[in-house]
């Protein structure tokens, strides 16, 4: 069971993610990391809540790992 990426109220600061960066769209490279910051205000989004990282990298979150 994996939590829904596209809903902010399931993405933590702290969370271990994986996200996918905008040069990476086209190939679908995974990053993985953990959430220093949650960058999107909706509370949802279609194509993953933006975050960045503890290392600075910003994407778009597509998986939570439990």
């Amino acid at each position: 069971m994996s939590l829904d990426s596209t809903k902010r109220v399931n993405i933590n600061i702290g969370s271990k993610v994986e996200v996918v960066q905008k040069q990476d769209q086209r190939n679908g490279n995974l990053t993985s990391g953990i959430v220093k910051r949650i960058l999107t205000n909706a509370q949802n989004h279609p194509h993953g809540i933006k975050v960045m990282l503890d290392s600075g990298i910003v994407g778009r979150v597509k998986k939570i790992i439990l």
